[in-house]
């Protein structure tokens, strides 16, 4: 497995624990996270000691998101980055000149980079083996893709989860929100950007288990520990019975939609205009100003 620089892999009894460990960056997630999580995954997925597989955060929180310096800034910027082919629709020079203002925007080379991330973040989904993801602080934007392509959520009672970008450039690219909540329950968070709190997310269907802050550990070990007695084929015939499901129910054209949805939403006359406001005052700013009229700036608070 290749050299992890976005998160941490250990084993310990038959759990494999994948741990986000970008903390002083809120868990960002760059280019390189989703590829380093469908590694990881698939390292669990082949050692015969592992039944189940745990996903978390270091720090503060599980994940703010992309991180929206290293990876949009570098993007607009066309910064080399020596990881990444050059030519390719990785590469942030041919991304910069496919996000220029009136300029002519191939959607085929948005799709190309954003849909090897969703490949990333839903070998959590087709994983054989059972993620239980474990959610404290924030999980908001790209973060809810890694906890919701997870088979089941744990979550901190005082948490924060949602989907801000709904309200400018983003759509989510795994569109999973109406497969684990439903279509009116989905609608309402991605019509206006709100979050849940940790509590509202367990009563809105999106959690399996939530507990206050200082238990959330235990509940969290006590459920992977449960897994993990069944046997392992019994746990990746119980998985690829229920996903069939979703599968049917027309997921992978749908993120196809969601993917190429997201692209459009940073070449729209308010997806240019959120851009070039970040490129004035920094990403951190112009995300206030896009969520300070909803008053909910950096509040865990969901807003009826």
């Amino acid at each position: 497995m290749q050299t992890l620089t976005s998160m941490t892999y250990e084993v310990t009894g038959k759990i494999a624990r994948i741990t986000l460990n970008r903390p002083s960056r809120g868990n960002g997630i760059t280019m390189q996270m989703p590829q380093e999580l469908a590694a990881c995954v698939e390292k669990a997925n082949l050692d015969p000691q592992v039944h189940v597989i745990a996903l978390s955060g270091n720090g503060s929180g599980f994940c703010g998101g992309y991180d929206l310096v290293e990876s949009a800034e570098g993007m607009l910027k066309g910064e080399a980055d020596p990881s990444r082919s050059k030519g390719s629709p990785l590469d942030p020079m041919v991304q910069m000149q496919n996000h220029m203002p009136n300029t002519a925007w191939d959607p085929m080379i948005d799709y190309a980079m954003m849909s090897r991330n969703v490949k990333g973040f839903m070998s959590l989904f087709h994983s054989d083996k059972p993620v239980v993801c474990k959610v404290h602080g924030f999980c908001v934007a790209g973060g809810t893709d890694m906890a919701l392509c997870s088979d089941l959520l744990v979550i901190a009672e005082d948490a924060k989860i949602g989907y801000p970008p709904a309200r400018v450039w983003g759509s989510p690219t795994t569109s999973i929100w109406f497969h684990r909540i439903g279509l009116e329950k989905a609608k309402r968070l991605l019509f206006t950007g709100d979050c849940l709190t940790g509590k509202q997310a367990l009563e809105w269907g999106m959690a399996t288990e939530c507990a206050p802050a200082d238990q959330l550990d235990e509940r969290f070990e006590a459920l992977l520990n449960r897994i993990a007695l069944m046997p392992i084929n019994q746990l990746m015939m119980m998985k690829l019975l229920l996903n069939q499901s979703v599968m049917q129910q027309g997921l992978h054209t749908t993120q196809i939609l969601g993917t190429v949805f997201d692209g459009i939403t940073r070449h729209t006359k308010e997806g240019y205009a959120f851009q070039q406001r970040s490129a004035e005052v920094g990403f951190k700013q112009a995300v206030r100003e896009r969520d300070e009229p909803f008053g909910d700036y950096g509040l865990s608070n969901f807003r009826n």
